[in-house]
């Protein structure tokens, strides 16, 4: 009620005078809530996990096969040997470069799988009615 009572523009005003007494409570309760709505879902997750054995095998398939594709996409990804500035004003590094292009390849993978489990089930779907 803080924030909406004080207005837009008093806020911006006192946050470009490096004043943030009027939001930094409100951020923090904020972190609280999000801490606690993480603990209860992983809290019921892995309840849920742990009580229903045929669950958890899938998985622990399904996460073993995540764990492949971003294996399969480091190993298939190059380092560059092109020096890239940050933002910071340092350089990136070999092995930094082979992150990102690790997550690009398993980003193309993972897309690649979903359209051609998308064009088998819609495949399935049409030879079976």
């Amino acid at each position: 009620m803080r924030i909406i009572a004080r207005g837009d523009e008093e806020i911006k005003a006192a946050a470009e005078a490096g004043d943030s007494a009027i939001v930094d409570p409100m951020a923090f309760v904020a972190y609280i809530m999000l801490g606690l709505i993480l603990a209860f879902v992983l809290f019921f997750v892995l309840k849920n996990l742990f009580t229903n054995t045929a669950n958890l095998k899938n998985t622990l398939i399904g996460v073993g096969a995540f764990v492949l594709v971003l294996a399969i996409a480091y190993f298939a990804s190059g380092g560059d040997a092109t020096q890239y500035k940050l933002q910071d004003g340092g350089f990136a590094t070999d092995g930094t470069s082979q992150m990102v292009g690790a997550g690009l390849v398993a980003f193309y993978i993972l897309l690649a799988v979903a359209a051609v489990s998308m064009l088998f089930a819609g495949a399935k779907k049409i030879i079976s009615k």
